[in-house]
């Protein structure tokens, strides 16, 4: 549930590639144990604000304050025991390597690993556990999805970036992946996710933020922009906005 206290707040980030500007001055806010969504087209700026999050790109302007911890002056190696693991756009697993060492490589911040964390991962999504000693590189698409998402909870995050979790996936393996985010965030993990999967980020999600050309448009609570005709006719389709993921 959301409290008084902000976890990550982004204060007129602004973030350039040469003389692209990708962000032009977002605000956004994230509270401790809900999901937070951002929507928008490809090219809108969504993975360059996770990746800024995540230090791996660094901010031309703006803040980004994490717990007290100002993240545009640290890092990236630093941030993660900060307790924030992010889930790459495209998976990047290990392929050459099985799955379950691609989990224990998700827990190199820790110094040691914590089995009891991965038989969690696995309750998540059993198809890991089948396929644990299975070179990570033959897995299924979606399988690769799960083991992704997997790794980046082996460091045990208190903040959980999502970058487009669905992105090539069958419906069926959304619903599944979605499903196993929506447990995640009971076991009070906050979650950060990017998708272009408008209609099922917001279904999932507690609140959102819209997201063209590098600005936040709309921003809420995430059943009102669901219903907002505006994001109804750019993002969901006037005839499927009731046939929600």
């Amino acid at each position: 549930m959301k409290t008084k206290d902000v976890l990550l707040e982004i204060k007129d980030l602004k973030v350039s590639y040469g003389h692209i500007s990708a962000l032009k001055g977002i605000s956004l806010k994230v509270y401790p144990s809900e999901i937070v969504a951002i929507i928008g087209s490809n090219g809108a700026g969504k993975t360059t604000t996770l990746r800024t999050i995540s230090g791996l790109i660094k901010a031309q302007s703006g803040e980004i304050n994490y717990r007290g911890h100002e993240l545009t002056k640290i890092p990236a190696h630093k941030i993660v025991p900060l307790g924030i693991s992010q889930s790459p756009e495209g998976r990047l697993v290990f392929g050459t390597i099985t799955v379950e060492n691609n989990l224990k490589l998700g827990a190199y911040s820790l110094k040691k690993i914590d089995y009891a964390r991965m038989e969690w991962v696995y309750e998540l999504f059993p198809r890991l556990k089948e396929r644990k000693n299975q070179l990570a590189g033959t897995l299924s698409g979606g399988e690769q999805q799960m083991l992704a998402i997997g790794r980046s909870l082996m460091c045990n995050p208190e903040m959980l970036l999502l970058d487009e979790p669905s992105l090539g996936l069958a419906p069926i393996l959304v619903k599944l992946i979605f499903k196993a985010i929506k447990e995640i965030s009971k076991q009070g993990v906050t979650v950060l996710i990017v998708e272009q999967n408008a209609r099922a980020a917001l279904r999932l999600s507690d609140r959102g933020y819209v997201l063209e050309v590098g600005n936040i448009v709309e921003y809420g609570n995430s059943e009102e922009l669901l219903k907002s005709k505006k994001i109804q006719e750019a993002y969901l389709g006037k005839k499927k906005q009731n046939q929600l993921i």
